[in-house]
């Protein structure tokens, strides 16, 4: 039978009688080896040395390691000095000299070992805690009772394993949450221009017009991104400039209006003339996602009501809608990158808050989810310093 037969017959243990695994080869091998690896590895750190010592720590009340050094060995030279002087000196003991330094010495050097043992075992545990996070494993921690040097290594370390933990998660979390914001309308559009090319649909107004919502909504999912780059990276700097609010304001609900939802809005400006210095760039940005987010939550011939107000030193910007309001729980979390409001139904992205957040702490100010109004719905509300101290 040539090569090519055997390869289109049935396996060698077909109607032989023979049993066991067929060999693997390849990647199925390799994948194989890695997990016994994998698993004597688990086994191997789970299971109890055969020469286990007790962790006994005496000295962990002494604050200074030097100090334990110096406590360790004076220990060690008394145990072994007492021993000498029982064994050449007691007549119940008397071993003579031939047995009694051998002995003193292995007595010494166990009760040396204890004592050392307790000294390093933070050392230890951190030793096998890095292994750990080498293998992407944060939650290992340090078991920290001793005062001194090492106690205070043994803390840092858990600290810098927490944090490390945190920072691993919110980068998978950003990376799912991209992944899936993203998903959305290139899938969309892909529908869309799929079915153009296909000729399923026609090149209308309404076909056009989805593809268009797509990729806008595309390109501010980009460009929030990039925001969010430029807030991890910290290194933003801000033009300030005197900017009068009113006809600011009125820009960009008049912006805003030309998006076709069918909402009113309501400005009040009160002082005449009140200005605040900023950088304009970034409180558009900030006051186009509060609108945006009030519009999409109103109901159809609702109004949403733009007000700034003069508070001694602050000025507070409130945004408010008639929409289904922000629940007490929800309350923080909005802000939060990736996070909307129980609420929320549409497509949004989730970060068109914690950009706003960022912005307004770069002028020095703060947001915060206002009291829901008599009539229902929700208010955010932007207190910002009115002048800023000049620099020296």
């Amino acid at each position: 039978m040539s090569g090519g037969e055997r390869g289109a017959g049935p396996p060698p243990h077909a109607g032989t009688g023979l049993t066991g695994p067929i060999p693997l080869t390849g990647a199925a091998r390799d994948a194989r080896v890695r997990a016994r690896e994998s698993v004597r590895g688990d086994a191997a750190a789970t299971r109890p040395s055969r020469r286990s010592w007790p962790d006994v720590r005496p000295l962990d009340p002494v604050h200074s390691l030097k100090t334990k050094l110096a406590l360790l060995v004076a220990a060690s030279v008394t145990v072994a000095s007492l021993l000498v002087w029982a064994g050449l000196r007691l007549d119940q003991l008397r071993i003579g000299p031939r047995y009694t330094l051998p002995l003193a010495i292995v007595v010494t050097l166990v009760f040396t070992q204890l004592l050392a043992r307790g000294m390093t075992s933070p050392l230890r545990e951190m030793t096998a805690a890095a292994r750990a996070m080498a293998t992407g494993d944060y939650s290992r921690r340090v078991r920290s009772t001793s005062s001194d040097e090492v106690g205070e290594l043994a803390d840092a370390f858990n600290r810098m394993a927490q944090d490390l933990e945190a920072v691993d998660r919110e980068r998978r979390e950003l990376v799912a949450n991209v992944s899936h914001e993203l998903r959305t309308p290139v899938s969309a559009l892909h529908a869309v221009m799929e079915n153009l090319v296909d000729g399923v649909t026609e090149p209308d107004h309404e076909t056009l017009g989805t593809a268009l919502a797509q990729t806008e909504r595309l390109g501010r999912l980009v460009e929030q991104l990039l925001d969010l780059s430029r807030l991890d990276a910290g290194a933003v700097s801000l033009d300030r400039e005197e900017l009068a609010l009113e006809p600011f304001l009125g820009q960009a609900t008049r912006a805003m209006s030309m998006t076709g939802r069918d909402v009113r809005y309501v400005l009040d400006v009160d002082p005449e003339g009140l200005s605040v210095q900023v950088d304009s760039a970034r409180l558009h940005q900030v006051v186009a996602n509060l609108l945006d987010n009030a519009s999409r939550h109103s109901p159809p011939g609702g109004t949403v009501t733009v007000s700034a107000h003069a508070a001694g030193p602050v000025v507070r910007i409130s945004v408010q809608d008639e929409g289904p309001g922000i629940a007490d729980a929800d309350r923080e979390r909005v802000f939060e990158r990736f996070q909307r409001g129980s609420a929320r139904t549409d497509g949004g992205t989730g970060l068109g808050l914690a950009i706003a957040r960022w912005a307004v702490q770069l002028h020095g100010g703060t947001i915060r989810v206002g009291p829901t109004p008599p009539q229902g719905g929700c208010r955010i509300d932007v207190h910002l310093p009115r002048e800023v101290a000049s620099a020296r």
